[in-house]
């Protein structure tokens, strides 16, 4: 039924300027900013809309949003030294000093936006 559709996904956030902020100028990202929220653009296609939910705004407890990378080192290190603070998770077996952990599948990194959203880096095959 929906085969033929386009889709985006979505979530919140409880402070669009500084969302917009770090989406654009602390990850690089093409953002535009429509009617009080925001949309990402990818060069794939793919599209993120983030909207406003003000004071009962609750941050999401899984990733929200994964950005494939080549060298995860190299992007974990550029983000760092832009202010970004990677997760750091007990149970985690694996996770290195940065953050990064190598022996659960790709090697994968997680941060969080401005709103506590949950977002991660994935190395790429």
């Amino acid at each position: 039924m929906l085969n033929g559709t386009t889709a985006f996904s979505g979530f919140s956030t409880n402070d669009v300027s500084k969302a917009k902020a770090f989406y654009a100028d602390t990850l690089g990202l093409n953002v535009t900013e429509e009617m009080g929220a925001l949309n990402l653009r990818f060069p794939n296609g793919h599209t993120v809309f983030i909207y406003p939910k003000g004071d009962d705004h609750q941050p999401a407890t899984y990733t929200t949003l994964n950005f494939e990378v080549d060298d995860i080192e190299a992007a974990v290190d550029d983000l760092v030294a832009g202010g970004v603070t990677f997760e750091r998770y007990p149970e985690m077996t694996g996770q290195d000093e940065r953050g990064i952990v190598h022996d659960e599948g790709p090697a994968i990194a997680w941060f969080k936006d401005p709103a506590g959203n949950i977002l991660s880096l994935i190395k790429t095959s």
